[in-house]
């Protein structure tokens, strides 16, 4: 996730959902899914909704733990 992150000219703190199916190689589906389920956080700005880089790591994080403690 990082080195997804480090390769964009100007890291952001907000991604649309496109960027972070991109970022996380999530289908469209699976990525409303997780984020219907609570486990990607979203922010809205002006309609449009954005998933902030903190939650990407968030839940990147969370799936190595889910991994290691299976």
């Amino acid at each position: 996730m990082t080195a997804a992150i480090a390769e964009l000219p100007f890291p952001k703190a907000l991604y649309r959902l496109e960027e972070a199916m991109e970022i996380l190689s999530l289908s469209r589906s699976v990525l409303y899914r997780e984020i219907h389920r609570g486990r990607i956080m979203t922010v809205t700005v002006n309609r449009c909704r954005r998933i902030p880089a903190t939650a990407i790591t968030e839940y990147v994080t969370r799936l190595i733990e889910e991994a290691e403690a299976a």
